[in-house]
């Protein structure tokens, strides 16, 4: 994983890289829509309350008492009944002295008016309504409104609304335009698209989903080819490393030799591009900072004669890889190419089944231009695998997409820097979130 945040920070700086021509895509005739489905359900339904108030007092009926919480009495007092005049006492056969008379009762004052009977005693029942029937105040705190009941329980949360557009025949045209535009070439983007299109036609899509979709299907193109350089029991093995002027063949010889150094092989490097005056120097360099010892020659000698003789050197010292730089040319160059095709013929005569790999070093900023140089050097030297360099600055990458298709030729590595530890294996599925700008988590 850290060398997919290498290859997303360094790969593909022009603005034209597919992952923004995509938002572009979407983006011309997309809606916004919800990023999820709703679920709807009889649990989701939330219904508030309605707002409980005070309602009239209504009269309650003769003979039953209505529980109140809470009583007012008025201070108006109940008139008493009048009281009944006592019976006179019945007189004794004896007289006796009569008692002294009792006073007589005072006149009582006239009762007041009675009140009338609708109002008899007068208790008014107050109705206080529950604390949570009650309404919210101005100053407390409203409540969130709650979520359904699969949100609560799978933890999802609002998401904002995403952008999407309809899959017709106008988006899929935008599409395999974008592609072309990325060097994939016209066949292959024609597959990659139908691919994607394929049950999906009438659908809304969003950047993200059609980001997903192109990944898969440049990773299932490119899943067969991507292969690491296969080694052989059989010793020194050869690799002969080839291409055109400025594809990065020196600095990748230095870098895998590095690399098998590290694994515990013994490797020994041929200089053979004795043209170019600094050739020999640079390639020194990069042999001194892998620990390799590089084998020279005159400026001006025969590089097929070079390769004969480290041949047998490194079968004298028992090295287990013999590395051959040779000069860059390009595919054009009858005479070069012969040239090249010599240098095969002479290792041959050494060992019948060398070179046991022979790899084509391809600059990623050639964009289309890689196919025809494939098809040339294959023809002349058997070419068993690529390496293409340079990925870090270009937004063309999709070649390596149109070589797989076309070719099917094993992609072995990938450079992304000049530093010795910045080419990597070949990971279809990094290179295909890289080349769409699909996040990988």
């Amino acid at each position: 994983m850290a060398f997919f945040k290498k290859l997303k920070d360094r790969l593909f700086k022009s603005s034209s890289k597919i992952d923004e021509g995509l938002e572009a895509i979407i983006e011309d005739g997309g809606v916004e829509a919800a990023a999820e489905a709703d679920v709807t359900s009889a649990q989701d339904a939330v219904v508030e309350p309605a707002p409980v108030v005070n309602p009239a007092p209504t009269p309650v009926p003769e003979g039953i008492q209505e529980p109140v919480l809470d009583v007012v009495s008025t201070t108006e007092s109940v008139p008493e009944p009048e009281p009944e005049p006592e019976p006179e006492p019945e007189p004794e056969p004896e007289p006796e002295p009569e008692p002294e008379p009792e006073p007589e009762p005072e006149p009582e004052p006239e009762p007041e008016p009675e009140p009338e009977p609708a109002v008899a005693p007068t208790l008014t029942p107050i109705r206080v309504a529950p604390a949570e029937l009650s309404e919210p105040s101005d100053d407390a705190p409203t409540a969130p409104a709650k979520r359904g009941l699969f949100d609560r329980l799978l933890g999802r949360k609002d998401a904002a609304p995403v952008l999407r557009r309809t899959l017709d025949d106008d988006m899929l045209e935008q599409l395999e335009e974008l592609l072309i535009a990325s060097d994939m070439g016209v066949d292959t983007a024609l597959r990659v698209t139908a691919n994607m299109a394929e049950g999906r036609m009438g659908k809304k899509l969003s950047v993200q989903e059609i980001k997903q979709l192109m990944a898969h299907e440049i990773a299932r193109i490119m899943e067969p080819i991507a292969k690491p350089l296969p080694l052989y029991p059989q010793t020194p093995q050869v690799v002969l490393v080839v291409g055109v002027n400025g594809s990065g063949k020196t600095t990748t010889i230095g870098k895998l030799a590095s690399q098998f150094r590290a694994a515990g092989k013994s490797v020994v490097i041929a200089a053979g591009d004795t043209f170019r005056a600094a050739a020999v120097e640079q390639l020194q360099v990069w042999g001194e900072r892998a620990g390799v010892p590089v084998l020279t020659a005159p400026e001006g000698s025969d590089p097929a004669s070079l390769a004969f003789e480290a041949m047998t050197k490194a079968q004298a010292d028992g090295a287990d890889l013999l590395m051959i730089d040779t000069a860059g040319r390009l595919q054009n160059r009858e005479d070069l190419m012969e040239e090249l095709a010599k240098i095969v013929r002479v290792i041959r005569k050494k060992d019948p089944s060398a070179p046991h790999n022979t790899l084509l070093v391809l600059d990623a900023t050639t964009g289309q231009n890689a196919l025809n140089q494939v098809k040339v050097f294959q023809d002349v030297s058997d070419v068993s695998g690529l390496v293409m360099t340079k990925l870090d600055g270009t937004a063309k990458g999709g070649v390596l997409v149109a070589l797989a298709d076309k070719f099917g030729l094993p992609i072995h590595a990938i450079g992304v820097g000049e530093q010795i530890d910045d080419l990597q294996p070949f990971d279809p599925e990094d290179f295909a979130a890289a080349l769409t700008g699909l996040e990988v988590e």
